[in-house]
């Protein structure tokens, strides 16, 4: 004769009772949202921060969300063997297994391209822990649930605080949590905690499995199975890295994993945010590397007498740098403190203004003082933060400026006609904006470039200045044609450029593991 679990008789719920079903469903509430923010952290590096990634994400979480919500009804109606407590440990353990997964399956779906292989890569990692806290929610409702006419306020109550618990996820984890400990150390404290809930709730319904399976044998397993997970991963066994890079500096923060990363070989240092360089220096002069600052860095020859300078987007700090050898004193902007801090610790970067932590968009209207030149160098390789390149931010820089002043855009795309739409629109949206406008080029000839965009309202006449020796013809060869006509319009109300520049994000990825190497893309 088959041994089966009890099921609980109907009884009038108790403060006990209450605290357990609802307690289970904040914390599992709380841990959907964890791992799904968490997911940009897992596969941001190597696929880029975009709206692609964010897209495959969601679109993984609540798919594996409904297959739960079907598959835990289905159990707690029909399948006497398999309970909650199954449900929330297997959970547990598949969450602890995603950081040691991660890298070879990001690599096995990498030859799928940037969309399929994002997609792939979340659905085999995230799917399936998704899936058994799916679960939860129905389980709670059957348990709860002692009378039909109750059914409807339970499934509301049950719905409603697990949305809540998945709020305060939310919250903990983007206000406190992720600033202070790494994406890895938090998957596996929520692993614990969900392993500790299983154990709670196999005590609670009294036996876990069988009585042939009791609870702590299965606890005992998954706190061996976690240990050794740990272990592992904090051993130095979670990640190879190449020997010929040395990781100097690596901070996760609000928006990305900031590396400092030097390649001994050729005494290069790389500045990373997830999946994109962000400065790069010859570390024997500190001298910077990235080609389109050759080009920015003469910004001064447009306006001579420009001795006030803004720089959105610090990077490594070069171009502060460049200015001061035109006695231009420049104010910087940098949204992430920890690029902020690597600048300053690690390359050759001497501030010669303020330099202020926070979003551009928000800064630059509190901004009291105007500026001579502007350098707008916010491109990062998954993709450009879009709300920084709309008509009404060029509008705001504009007012920044004083009479004469000049403003400089870094954006990257594609030189053929074919792929041209997204610096069309660049163009198009600074044409609306000012009144005149030149275009250049990192090198001329290149399928894949960055352009430097300098406008003005002022004509513009790149006379060469008296502190450069570099010879004035290396910077009219460098311009190009570009006309805005064929591009959109880019407004904060329509904005089309991340879709534009997924063709970009995709070439860009490839280069830059040509350039560093696949495994510096993995923690």
């Amino acid at each position: 004769m088959k041994n089966k679990t009890k099921q609980p008789t109907s009884r009038q719920h108790q403060p006990l009772d209450k605290l357990v079903f609802y307690g289970t469903v904040v914390i599992t509430g709380a841990a959907v949202m964890m791992v799904e923010l968490l997911g940009t952290r897992i596969i941001g590096p190597f696929y880029g921060v975009s709206l692609i990634v964010w897209s495959s994400l969601l679109s993984v979480s609540l798919l594996a969300l409904s297959m739960g919500y079907y598959v835990g009804g289905y159990c707690a109606d029909k399948i006497t063997y398999w309970r909650l407590p199954h449900a929330v440990i297997s959970a547990a353990i598949l969450i602890a297994v995603i950081p040691l997964i991660s890298k070879p399956v990001q690599l096995m779906f990498d030859g799928l391209g940037l969309r399929l292989g994002a997609l792939a890569s979340a659905f085999v990692l995230f799917t399936p822990s998704l899936l058994f806290l799916g679960m939860a929610g129905p389980f709670v409702i059957r348990m709860a649930t002692d009378r039909l006419e109750n059914v409807g306020s339970t499934a509301g109550n049950v719905y409603a605080i697990s949305t809540v618990g998945s709020v305060v996820g939310t919250l903990m984890l983007g206000f406190y949590l992720l600033p202070l400990y790494g994406t890895h150390t938090i998957l596996l404290v929520l692993a614990l905690v969900l392993l500790c809930l299983a154990v709670a709730l196999s005590l609670y319904e009294k036996s876990f499995m069988t009585t042939k399976y009791p609870a702590m044998k299965w606890a005992g397993v998954s706190v061996v199975l976690i240990a050794v997970l740990a272990w592992q991963m904090f051993s130095g066994g979670r990640n190879t890295k190449d020997d010929n890079y040395q990781v100097l500096f690596e901070q996760e923060t609000h928006y990305g994993w900031v590396r400092v990363v030097q390649q001994q070989d050729n005494d290069i240092r790389w500045l990373m945010s997830d999946a994109s360089t962000i400065g790069a220096e010859y570390v024997p002069t500190g001298v910077g590397l990235l080609g389109y600052q050759t080009v920015v860095r003469l910004l001064p020859w447009f306006n001579p007498n420009g001795k006030k300078g803004l720089l959105i987007g610090l990077g490594a700090g070069h171009l502060v740098n460049d200015l001061a050898n035109y006695g231009v004193a420049t104010d910087a902007i940098e949204i992430d403190p920890a690029v902020a801090y690597a600048a300053n610790k690690y390359f050759n970067f001497k501030p010669t203004g303020k330099v202020i932590v926070g979003d551009a968009r928000y800064q630059v209207r509190q901004l009291n003082e105007t500026y001579d030149l502007i350098i707008h160098d916010c491109f990062t390789g998954g993709s450009e933060p879009i709300h920084l390149l709309s008509e009404e931010m060029m509008l705001e820089l504009k007012a920044k400026l004083n009479p004469g002043g000049v403003l400089a855009v870094n954006f990257v795309g594609f030189t053929d006609a074919e792929r041209l739409t997204p610096v069309k629109s660049v163009a198009r949206t600074l044409d609306s904006v000012f009144a005149h406008r030149k275009t250049y080029v990192r090198t001329p000839g290149e399928e894949f470039s960055d352009y430097v965009f300098v406008v003005s309202d002022t004509e513009l006449n790149s006379g060469q200045h008296p502190n450069s020796q570099q010879p004035h013809q290396w910077l009219s060869e460098r311009e190009v044609a570009i006309s805005g006509v064929g591009g959109e319009l880019i407004t904060d109300d329509y904005n089309p450029l991340e879709y534009l520049q997924i063709a970009k994000a995709e070439h860009y990825r490839n280069v830059l593991i040509d350039r560093v190497g696949e495994s510096v893309l993995f923690r």
